[in-house]
Order: C-alpha cells, then sequence, then structure tokens
C-alpha cells in the first residue's frame, strides 16, 4: 500500500506516477539539481554543491558539502540520512548518501554524480 503519491517524468514512458520510496528519492534529486539562490522567491533553497565543484576538495570542504546535504535530507520528513560520503571525481565530485525512509524503515543507497563541465547531475 502506497503512503506517498505523486508525478514523476523522470524515466517513465506512460505512467507518470510514482509512489514511496521512488517519489522520495525523485524529489531528493529535484532538490539537488537546483543551485543554492536559484528558485524564485526561495534563495536559501537548493544545494551549495555546484558552486564547490570546482574548489579544492579539503576537509572543510567536505564539511561543508556534508552538512549541507543533510539539510537538505533532513528538510524532507520522509527520510533520514544515516551517512553521507563525498568523494572527488575526474570531471566533478560524486555523493553516496545512506537514507532511511521512514514509512517503511527502508534503507537505501543514493549516488549522485555531479559533473563540472556538461554541468549536469547524473543518479543511481
Amino acid at each position: 500500500m502506497a503512503i506517498y503519491r505523486g508525478f514523476s517524468t523522470q524515466g517513465q514512458s506512460k505512467k507518470f506516477r510514482a509512489t514511496d520510496a521512488a517519489l522520495i528519492k525523485q524529489d531528493l534529486i529535484n532538490h539537488f539539481n537546483i543551485r543554492k539562490g536559484e528558485k524564485l522567491m526561495n534563495p536559501a533553497f537548493g544545494t551549495i554543491i555546484w558552486s564547490m565543484l570546482f574548489e579544492p576538495l579539503t576537509n572543510d570542504t567536505k564539511e561543508a558539502i556534508v552538512t549541507d546535504i543533510t539539510q537538505i535530507i533532513n528538510y524532507d520528513p520522509r527520510v533520514n540520512v544515516n551517512n553521507v560520503t563525498v568523494n572527488e571525481l575526474e570531471h566533478g565530485l560524486q555523493v553516496i548518501i545512506d537514507l532511511t525512509y521512514i514509512n517503511n524503515n527502508q534503507s537505501d543507497v543514493l549516488l549522485m554524480n555531479f559533473n563540472n563541465q556538461s554541468q549536469k547531475l547524473t543518479y543511481a
């Protein structure tokens, strides 16, 4: 039985319905696609990761990114963050988020690659 219901055109051919974990994951990905300061009427919404892509990945930078990710995950009451790992890629950053969905206590891993050349976010 689905508790959360919504719509998503990502990866869909005919059905645009999304439920539970798939909906929550897509909502989080949508949040990470927005650069902090881009959202009209809500400049605090979004992530700092896009502005950190060209910065050296020091401990302070990693800590700022992990703090930002934790705040974004905590923004959504349907999910809890267990662990965040930030790795450097050849052309950007990789973020691995271990999270738990509240409604069914199911764990999941969200892997996102932020590419500084294409300015695209890929995820699995």
